[in-house]
């Protein structure tokens, strides 16, 4: 059973699958993996990188699902259930 976030959520086209652009915006370089918000599209970099720019968007915007954008990862969260799909 998914929670209705993660069942409702479609899916989105990514602006990039290989930086997180808030990262780029400050200079910054060390972003771990990285997650894109099915609602808008906007990726950010995880919880395990320094600015955790996903969270942060969900936090702003209070999208509720984003996916690993990584290669080989379909994985989804939902971050008001706190739920993987």
């Amino acid at each position: 059973m998914s929670c209705a976030h993660l069942t409702e959520a479609g899916d989105a086209e990514f602006a990039t699958t290989t930086e997180c652009p808030d990262c780029v915006a400050i200079g910054n370089d060390d972003w771990v993996h990285l997650r894109g918000c099915l609602t808008c599209g906007h990726v950010g970099c995880c919880d395990s990188s320094p600015y955790q720019h996903a969270t942060k968007h969900f936090e702003a915007t209070g999208h509720p699902v984003m996916r690993s954008v990584q290669p080989g990862e379909a994985w989804r969260w939902c971050f008001v259930d706190e739920e993987i799909g």
